[in-house]
């Protein structure tokens, strides 16, 4: 073989090698860091861009698609201990010319973090607001939706700044009583009896933590490998401290039964979308909602746990749109009227 050729294919070898080797170090050595990797990534591939708004000495994190249009903006609030990307599994089944903003919630990874912060329910629904008015994103009526947590924001939200939105969707939300005991909440009771509270099950520090939360979260039994949990903890843990503090602000009697406290305040059209075997919060607070909110409209899905946004996000996509074009439709057969 000549050897310009041979010396080519070594170059291109050593080339191919550099990024493979790359990769299986990070995977092995530092998944947290290709856990990240894997977010950037993920937003570009999506058109999705990173913003900072300031509010006074307060700044807010999120991400955002599109322009404001004649169809309304999305402001999507996350759950407990996540962040804005989680929202990624569905802006995939998003059309493009969608306005989407994605909000990292207060505390929570690039939104600022302060001791003295309010981060009970009412105390995140006005900091939300703060977020909107900084991005100008009520100058029109935008649809909110808000997951966990952050669907009693969202409720809460809905309840206190009317004016803001046009329309609510609450994913598997938090904030309401329940007849019947989650496995989460046994567990919660076992860990208070026996005085081990810091050991919450939203909250995992090991691997094997990880897993148990995952399969607490979800019906759909995901396999993920060692390294990628262990990644997964690696990115939490010098987080979990401020996690522990919200948890236990969040589940106070102040804020607890935030969205119960709030639902009959709730005036716009509501979609409630919750996961049959969901383990976390009892699906029966979707009939709650529905019995308290005028134009409710409940979707169960089968086979699916709390986490709806990650277990079924090409379903959840397609209920929000259509809950959109619903409204839409309605709202001009009421200008023919």
């Amino acid at each position: 073989m000549d050897p310009d050729v041979l010396n080519m294919f070594v170059i291109a070898g050593g080339t191919l090698a550099i990024p493979i080797l790359a990769f299986v170090a990070s995977f092995l050595l530092w998944p947290s860091a290709l856990i990240r990797i894997y977010y950037w990534y993920w937003r570009r591939a999506l058109g999705m861009q990173v913003r900072y708004a300031n509010y006074d000495d307060y700044q807010f994190c999120y991400s955002y698609r599109g322009r404001p249009g004649y169809r309304p903006s999305i402001l999507m609030l996350h759950g407990f201990s996540a962040h804005k990307d989680m929202w990624l599994s569905i802006v995939k089944f998003l059309p493009k010319n969608l306005h989407l903003v994605c909000v990292d919630m207060p505390g929570h990874e690039g939104t600022t973090r302060s001791d003295l912060d309010d981060y009970s329910i009412s105390g995140q629904a006005k900091r939300i607001h703060q977020f909107v008015e900084c991005i100008r994103l009520n100058r029109r009526p935008f649809h909110l939706v808000g997951t966990s947590m952050g669907g009693n924001v969202a409720g809460v939200y809905a309840a206190q700044y009317p004016e803001d939105i046009c329309s609510l969707t609450l994913i598997c939300p938090a904030g309401l009583p329940s007849a019947n005991d989650t496995k989460f909440i046994k567990q919660l009771r076992e860990l208070q009896e026996s005085e081990r509270i810091d050991r919450i099950p939203l909250i995992p520090s090991t691997p094997e933590e990880m897993a148990d939360m995952l399969k607490l979260c979800s019906y759909v039994r995901f396999k993920v490998p060692q390294q990628i949990l262990q990644g997964l903890v690696d990115v939490r843990i010098p987080h979990n401290d401020f996690y522990r503090k919200l948890f236990l602000e969040i589940v106070d009697e102040k804020s607890r039964h935030s969205l119960h406290e709030n639902m009959s305040k709730i005036k716009v059209p509501t979609q409630v979308i919750w996961g049959k075997q969901d383990q976390v919060l009892d699906v029966s607070g979707a009939n709650v909602l529905a019995s308290a909110i005028p134009d409710c409209h409940v979707y169960i899905l089968e086979n699916c746990g709390h986490s709806v946004v990650v277990e079924r996000p090409r379903k959840t996509a397609n209920l929000i749109l259509e809950f959109l074009a619903l409204l839409h439709s309605m709202d001009n057969n009421k200008k023919q009227a």
